[in-house]
């Protein structure tokens, strides 16, 4: 008490100020977030209020979040849904009960259907990729859409943006979109625009930071798709980045990392709703209403059909559509689970549902990177070993310096009941809340089968992580995984 009496105005304000925001967060900030994120950020506000309230007011609210949900729905509104009468499954198709109430939920949440697809190629070689989007680009009569998140002008990506040239040349619109955080970092970010403009390519970034512009948004959120259509009969998805695949910076160069992907190769109806996407996503950044056609196929007597449903997720959606995908893909799982993603910081829910598949007696297989190209995220995710290892969950670390960062998770491979997902989404919070992200849900068909080969080639380089391996390592790694871990929940 002798300490309070000697206090000058000044201080009794500061104190009055400091536990009026503790006991207004308190009652503010747990509602509508799950309690591991909301008691992070109120531990960060508790211990210090000076640095949380901003980092809560600038990354936290809620507020912008709401901002994207009307943005979506008026997105939604302009472009015209051409699938509206489409039936959640195809007809003819038979599923089991499981399987269409996972389709059936996708649709509630999406509004998107499962549709009919065929399944060209999975493309994991990156100057394949390259080279065989070229060619489809130089086939394009009409248009050419891309959407993808990181974008640079490289003697890799050279081929692909030469095809966007010799397009617009030949009278085809171009239409591009790029992250704009993004792709921030990476070299030679200007003259690529400048060399965009130059080729005549109509671009847009997506989430633009640009406030002296009146663009203003949460700094930590990002359209992380992946996806390109041409003419509406071919499109790609996965997670390929249009960048060389040491990814330019100099460390990762130093290094010698390179990053390891997956597209897929799709056309038939499937493409409509890869159009849709880009179309509400291209809207919301141009203001520009796209025409989309309805779904048809161009090559239905082709035998390789598969029953597959675009899942786009992000901020503008309620109900983190693909987190409730991945948990309901963890709980179908009858024999077997195989995991991929180079991000794995799983929130509570998918945590019990991955360890809960181990404990009742699936073979969980989980496969990561041996290092992560980031700091945080390495020790953040390896916080979370100690827990997936006793549970009896099986861990597997892709060599580095390669970057495992292929995302795709498979049920009961090669079995009645398998499914699959695969995608731009990782299996950490930031995807389930904050990027806009595009998975694609198999339920039958010719790419369940591609995904277990390239499954079976990835754990064929990769090496186990043991419990007792996992043991030994030192306190101090223990620690920073978990500060790392705290960090992680906050969102």
């Amino acid at each position: 008490m002798d300490v309070l009496a000697h206090f000058t105005t000044w201080q009794w304000i500061g104190l009055l100020a400091e536990y009026t925001i503790k006991v207004a967060a308190i009652g503010i900030v747990p509602e509508g977030r799950k309690p591991g994120t909301a008691n992070a950020w109120l531990l960060l506000i508790l211990f210090l209020p000076i640095v949380g309230l901003p980092l809560y007011l600038i990354l936290g609210s809620s507020y912008v979040n709401r901002r994207r949900h009307r943005i979506q729905q008026e997105a939604q509104v302009m472009i015209e849904d051409v699938q509206r009468d489409v039936p959640d499954i195809p007809a003819g198709t038979l599923l089991d009960d499981d399987s269409a109430g996972i389709i059936h939920l996708n649709r509630q949440l999406t509004g998107y259907p499962a549709t009919q697809g065929h399944v060209k190629k999975l493309w994991s070689d990156y100057e394949a990729i390259m080279n065989r989007l070229a060619e489809c680009i130089d086939q394009a009569e009409e248009y050419v859409h891309v959407e993808v998140y990181i974008q640079a002008l490289d003697h890799r990506t050279e081929i692909f943006y030469s095809a966007l040239e010799r397009a617009v040349k030949r009278g085809v619109k171009v239409r591009l979109m790029f992250d704009h955080i993004g792709s921030w970092k990476y070299p030679r970010r200007y003259k690529f625009r400048k060399h965009l403009d130059a080729i005549g390519v109509d671009w847009h970034m997506m989430m633009p930071l640009i406030p002296w512009k009146g663009r203003f948004r949460r700094p930590d959120l990002r359209n992380h798709r992946k996806a390109v259509v041409i003419d509406g009969k071919v499109g790609f998805m996965g997670s390929f980045n249009l960048i060389d695949r040491s990814y330019l910076m100099k460390n990762h160069v130093k290094a010698g990392r390179q990053w390891v992907d997956v597209m897929v190769e799709l056309t038939g109806p499937i493409v409509t709703s890869l159009e849709t996407m880009f179309a509400i996503d291209w809207y919301t950044e141009s203001g520009e209403t796209l025409p989309i056609e309805p779904p048809s196929d161009d090559d239905p007597a082709i035998a390789d059909v598969n029953v597959v449903q675009l899942v786009p997720s992000g901020p503008g959606y309620t109900g983190e559509p693909n987190l409730r995908l991945f948990n309901s893909l963890m709980y179908h799982a009858k024999e077997q689970l195989i995991i991929c993603s180079p991000y794995f910081i799983p929130d509570e829910s998918l945590l019990t549902a991955v360890t809960t598949a181990a404990q009742r007696g699936v073979r969980v297989d989980l496969l990561v990177g041996e290092k992560a190209d980031q700091f945080t995220v390495q020790h953040a995710q390896s916080s979370y070993y100690q827990q997936l290892l006793e549970a009896g969950v099986h861990i597997w670390e892709f060599p580095a310096p390669y970057v495992l960062h292929t995302k795709f998770a498979i049920a009961d491979p090669g079995k009645p009941t398998e499914l699959a997902v695969m995608g731009s989404s990782n299996m950490d919070m930031r995807s389930f809340s904050l990027n806009y992200e595009n998975s694609l849900f198999v339920a039958e068909g010719s790419l369940l089968a591609e995904l277990n080969v390239l499954a079976d080639n990835y754990l064929r380089v990769c090496s186990e992580l043991t419990l007792d391996r996992w043991n030994e390592r030192p306190w101090t790694r223990r620690y920073i995984d978990n500060v790392m871990k705290l960090t992680s929940a906050l969102q």
